[in-house]
This record gives structure tokens, C-alpha cells and sequence, in this order.
């Protein structure tokens, strides 16, 4: 089978409105099934050693190893397929302001593309220039790039030719970048559909004093707009049930952008796995972790409006966020609506990487790196890399991939699960806002959810793809209390619910005193056995016989095949690269139909 007959793409025009999230989404041919020999590239010292820029270790092999010359003051940091990656060179300081430089690209003397690798030199950011694609249908062919500054990645550029795709994606990110650079002094200007004009005002040499891209995201009116939707309904739920009010120490929630605004749809808190190692009933939620509980419920919101489209009432169908596919006999969410992911901590895993290795990791061994940037369990509230000594496999205690390795395969897989891919296609979050007042930076959250899996799109089957999210730092939404009698207690909630359900994490369960209870045995409306109860609704609505008619949970997910190999794919390339092993759950974990 020949390259051209493996791959084929699908580009369409960039949103026109600035706040939009620009992602690439590969489309793949359906007919392609993976092999299991496939091409995964690297060892697992070395691609660690990459992805760091640390210096090569004896004794490691670098695999795809390219050597060019690059002109000019910046050294090529790496070479891959579509991608172009610079980081600043052993130069001296610079004797050129960024402000001159940003006039001289006004007034035509120089383009955009230059001016990007200007400026990454001048305030020593790391710049890259990726090729990806976009998702939706357009007529004829393009080539389409983004622009990734320290880790951010900006609207994508079409073009006809490569070179013209560089250029107008070097023209987007300063349209996002450069208006940055005139707000030192003062408070930032507020965000709007548009692209905000360049900068045009007098200001101190920018050299001098650049602040992080931290800094600006914290104060960017755009990014506020989630924080405060999140934190009004945290507040109406709290504000119903004061004596659970302990139980949002630790917050995620799910939020639907749309050109109207911003809406809060799924909403989880909590921070523990239960006591209970395997539920043969699927009555038993085993993981209470607040961003694992919010996307339960997101996976409620999703049920939800499927039911609403597959019903005789028109009016409930438009309300619906789902239309039908163009590129398949799917749903997919409709134009104009795209999720995004709160999160008030940095999820627990490889995202909270010591301070020593973001900041210094010339400094360190491959062997640390390996231990922080892997692969981690959850084990009894506490979390170790899946190379730790100290993990018994045999021990009887709950264990479960840690949060930051979900969010890494929910933005491969989707976040709809196996079950709902059955009738849609993949959702996934166009940008991650951690609200940790205790934390500075989150180049380890950008490491862990995107760089580990770079690169895997290409041999992901239709439909799926790594989506690349904006992540960045917002104020926190939530007020501490610890010390608390609940601190077990997690709450979760989704669109169209009346009250918040409040479940113990460690036994998994819903409490005697919650608010919604589903019935006397106080299984959690998010537990296995519900999800498969709302399945069946939308099977038969959806008069899908074929599901209607099986009845086993795990041969209902065995039965989404795409899903299956992408999960299959993620796995086998997350271990070539030497992150570690995925946690295999025992099979008689869903062998249960009611």
C-alpha cells in the first residue's frame, strides 16, 4: 500500500473570530487498520533526552537523527516530518529592541516569518513551525501550518504552497503575540472577535523586561470568561447544599464556547480512588478524582443531547449540540461550539514535574527524566511512576492511571468513551486552564498532555488524531478547606440536572445524605452500569438493533473498532517512546449487562 493511499487530508478555512482554538484534525482512510509492527520511533533514554534538549548520553541510541546547517544566530533544535523547531543560539545579547524590529516589520522591510525568528532570538522563546491540518471540508488542496511559541500554539495558516502556509501562520500568531508585547505597563486591552492591530504605541525596550506567557494569559479577558462562568456555578450549587460546601477543594468542569458565550455543561470535585479493587456489577465508581468525575459527567451532557436529537420533537432536536456528519454516518458537534477543560490544580502525574527539571534540565539524568515524565499510577492517594520499585501489581489496593495520563489519552481518543463513539465522532478540549494559585508556570502539563504523544496522528485510524490543546494559567476560582470532615466527599453534576449527587470517593459510592440519589443501593448516577443504562436509551432511539440486541458492557466497547485501535495505537507508542506500560484493567471489570 503506497503512502499516498494511507493519508489523506481535509483542510478548512480558520474561524475568522480570534478566541477560536485552531487544532489539527487528521482525516484517515477508513480501510486502514494498524499493524503491529508499526514504525514507532525511538529508545527510551534517548527520546526523553530529546524532547529536553539534553545532551547525548553515551551508551543511547538516537534513531531519525538529522544534521543541517541553519543560518543565521538561531541552531535548528529538531527536524521532523512538517515541523520546524528553533531554539536561540550561544549569541551575544542583542543590540536590536524588539519594538525596532516589530516597526521595521510594519513598514514592510521585513516579513513575518523573519520577524517570528527575530523576536524568538531577542526574548530566547522557543519557536516552532509546524505543519498540521484542519478540520471540515473545503474544495482543492492546501498546506496548512501553526506557529508554537514556548509551548502555545496559535491559529493555523493556509496556503497553496508550503512557503505561502508558513507565511500566513507566521502572520496569525503575531496578530495573537504581538499585541503582548505593548502591555508591560499596563493592564492588557480586552480581547475581542477581531484580531487586535499591532502595536503602535511608545514603550520601553522590551528586552529588558519580557514577561512569561503566564503573565499575560492571567490577565487576558478571554481566559478570564471561563474561570468566572466555572465559579458562578460552583457558587449556585454550593450556595443550594452549604453543608457540602467543603467538598470543591479540588475542581474540574467542562465548558461550552460558543459566539454567545461561555456555558458550564459538566462539573466534578474530589481527589480519592475507592477502597473497593473490582466492582464485577459496574455499581462501584472506582476513580473520584475531579477532572475524572467531570468528564463522567460531560459523558452524561453527551448522552444527554443525543437523546434529544434522536427525538420526534423538532424543536429538541435543533437545541441539540450534535448534527450529522459530512464525512461519515456520525454525529459530530456543530459549527461554532467547542469544549474547553478548567481545572483549579495541576492534575496529579508527569503534569507536576519538579521544579528542578522545567527550569534546569541540563542538571539531571536521563534515568530521572525517564522517572518524572512517565507513565504514573494512583495508588492509595499517592502517585508513582510506572518504573517504580515500590509498585506492587499483586497488591489488592485500587490503581489507576493517574489524571494526567487520562487527559494525554482522552486528547487521542476523544472524551466520549468508547461506548458514545458508537454515534459520534471524537470530542476533544480545545484548551486546558489550570487555576493553581500555587503554580508558576505549566511547561510540565504542556510536556505531559501533548509532547509525549507528537507525532502519533499518522498512524491513527479516521477520525482521530492528537489534539494539541491551549494551556494556560488562570486564577483560581476555588477557596481551600482543609481540615475538613468531607475531604472523602466528591460532588458531581452535569446540564439538565436538579441538584449536585455527592459521592464518597474512597468507597465509591453515593452518601446517605446526598442530595440526588439514584435508589437504595446508592449506586452513582456516573458509575459503569448508569453509562450503559443511557447507551441503551440512544440505541434504541437511534434504532441501532445491532446494539439494542448485545448486552455485555465490555463487548458493547470491544464492538467501537476505531476506538479500540486508536486506544491499541496510543498504548504501543507510548511504551516504544519509553514512557511506560498502560495499566491493563482485568477483563471480568465489565463483564456485566444490567
Amino acid at each position: 500500500m503506497t503512502e499516498a493511499s494511507r493519508v489523506s487530508l481535509a483542510v478548512v478555512p480558520v474561524p475568522e473570530d480570534s478566541d477560536a482554538i485552531t487544532s489539527p484534525v487528521v482525516f484517515r482512510n477508513p480501510n486502514r487498520m494498524f499493524s503491529g509492527s508499526g514504525s514507532f520511533r525511538g529508545f527510551r533514554g534517548a527520546s526523553f533526552a530529546r524532547m529536553l534538549n539534553l545532551p547525548p548520553t553515551s551508551g543511547l541510541r538516537e534513531s531519525n537523527k538529522h544534521k543541517s546547517t541553519f543560518n543565521g544566530p538561531w541552531e535548528r533544535d529538531s527536524v521532523r516530518q512538517g515541523t520546524k523547531s528553533f531554539r536561540p543560539g550561544p549569541s551575544g545579547k542583542s543590540k536590536v529592541s524588539p519594538k525596532v524590529l516589530v516597526e521595521k516589520y510594519k513598514n514592510g522591510e521585513t516579513n513575518a516569518l523573519s520577524l517570528l525568528h527575530q523576536l524568538a532570538h531577542v526574548l530566547q522563546l522557543h519557536l516552532e513551525i509546524k505543519e498540521t491540518v484542519t478540520a471540515g471540508n473545503i474544495t482543492g488542496f492546501y498546506f496548512a501550518f501553526a506557529v508554537v511559541i514556548d509551548g502555545v500554539q496559535h491559529r493555523t495558516g493556509m496556503g497553496v504552497t508550503k512557503k505561502e502556509a508558513r507565511l500566513n501562520a507566521a502572520k496569525c500568531a503575531l496578530e495573537e503575540f504581538l499585541p503582548h508585547l505593548g502591555c508591560l505597563k499596563s493592564d492588557l486591552p480586552r480581547a475581542s472577535d477581531v484580531p487586535p492591530p499591532l502595536p503602535v504605541k511608545e514603550e520601553p525596550s522590551i528586552s529588558d523586561s519580557y514577561p512569561c506567557r503566564a503573565f499575560y494569559e492571567r490577565k487576558s479577558s478571554v481566559n478570564l470568561q471561563i474561570p468566572h462562568a466555572v465559579k458562578d456555578q460552583l457558587s449556585k450549587l454550593i450556595n443550594r447544599h452549604q453543608e457540602f460546601s467543603s467538598c470543591g477543594d479540588t475542581t474540574a468542569a467542562f465548558i461550552v464556547k460558543t459566539s454567545s458565550g461561555c456555558e458550564v455543561v459538566a462539573l466534578g470535585t474530589g481527589n480519592f480512588n475507592s477502597k473497593e479493587c473490582v466492582s464485577s456489577n459496574g455499581r462501584v465508581v472506582h476513580d473520584s478524582h475531579a477532572v475524572v468525575t467531570a468528564r463522567r459527567s460531560l459523558m452524561r451532557y453527551l448522552y444527554r443531547h443525543l437523546l434529544m436529537y434522536f427525538s420526534k420533537n423538532a424543536n429538541l432536536t435543533e437545541k441539540s449540540v450534535f448534527t450529522p456528519s459530512a464525512n461519515s454516518n456520525l454525529l459530530s458537534l456543530k459549527s461554532g461550539i467547542t469544549l474547553h477543560l478548567y481545572v483549579n490544580q495541576l492534575p496529579k502525574g508527569a503534569a507536576q514535574i519538579p521544579t528542578k527539571l522545567r527550569l534546569n534540565p541540563f542538571s539531571i539524568t536521563t534515568l530521572q527524566v525517564n522517572s518524572e515524565i512517565s507513565l504514573h499510577l494512583s495508588v492509595e492517594g499517592k502517585v508513582l511512576s510506572v518504573f517504580s520499585s515500590t509498585f506492587d501489581n499483586s497488591a489488592s489496593e485500587m490503581v489507576s492511571m493517574s489524571t494526567t495520563d487520562k487527559i494525554t489519552q482522552w486528547q487521542v481518543l476523544g472524551y466520549q468513551g468508547a461506548l458514545l463513539s458508537h454515534f459520534i465522532e471524537p470530542v476533544y478540549v480545545q484548551s486546558i486552564l489550570v487555576g493553581d494559585s500555587g503554580c508558576t508556570e505549566i511547561r510540565g502539563m504542556e510536556m505531559s498532555v501533548n509532547q509525549r504523544v507528537e507525532g502519533i496522528t499518522s498512524q491513527l485510524p479516521m477520525f482521530y488524531c492528537m489534539m494539541r490543546p491551549h494551556i494556560s494559567l488562570v486564577p483560581s476560582v476555588v477557596t481551600s478547606n482543609t481540615g475538613s470532615s468531607q475531604l472523602t466527599c466528591g460532588i458531581n453534576w452535569s446540564e439538565g440536572d436538579s441538584s449536585v449527587e455527592v459521592v464518597d470517593g474512597l468507597e465509591g459510592k453515593t452518601i446517605e445524605e446526598s442530595p440526588f440519589k439514584s435508589g437504595p443501593a446508592l449506586a452513582s448516577r456516573l458509575c459503569k452500569a448508569a453509562m450503559l443504562h443511557r447507551f441503551r436509551l440512544v440505541a434504541k432511539e437511534a434504532q441501532r438493533q445491532d446494539l439494542v440486541t448485545t448486552s455485555c458492557y465490555r463487548e458493547l466497547k470491544m464492538m467501537a473498532k476505531p476506538y479500540q485501535e486508536a486506544k491499541h495505537v496510543l498504548r504501543a507508542y507510548l511504551c516504544q517512546q519509553g514512557f511506560g506500560s498502560w495499566l491493563e484493567k482485568r477483563p471480568d471489570n465489565g463483564n456485566f449487562s444490567a
